[in-house]
């Protein structure tokens, strides 16, 4: 591993050991400072992912409001005016969409590691190149 592979890979570790302990909001402007940092900020597959992680974030801002709104049960009528307590739909909802963003974000760490690990190599591949934002003569 070259020196500028392991500061990268280094970078990404203590990345996911903060994440736990930040926001959403903050772990996504660390993950687009990185990525940056990296030049990925053209990358096709880096682009939709991330946009697709700031999509679940908006959702799981939805879904938060909507717990504290409507709260952790909501009650539902059947027969003869009888309430069951059940668990807002939005619980589960948004813990589904945490289990997605999570996923999302170890996407894009990797996206992130591999790209750099590509800057690295000396022979430039053309389809790679466009990818990452250049044309079909591998300018950027």
């Amino acid at each position: 591993m070259r020196v500028g592979e392991q500061k990268h890979t280094n970078e990404i570790k203590e990345m996911r050991c903060n994440m736990a302990k930040k926001s959403l909001k903050e772990q996504a402007n660390e993950i687009l400072k990185l990525a940056e940092e990296s030049g990925l900020q053209s990358n096709y597959f880096f682009v939709t992912t991330f946009q697709r992680y700031q999509v679940q974030l908006q959702i799981l801002e939805e879904l938060e409001q909507a717990i504290k709104d409507e709260g952790m049960l909501v009650s539902k009528e059947y027969v003869k005016g009888r309430k069951n307590l059940y668990t807002n739909p939005a619980v589960s909802d948004y813990n589904r969409t945490t289990d997605s963003a999570n996923k999302t974000v170890a996407t894009l760490l990797r996206i992130i590691k591999n790209f750099d690990a590509e800057q690295t190599q000396d022979d430039a591949d053309p389809l790679m190149d466009i990818i990452n934002g250049g044309d079909l003569d591998g300018k950027q």
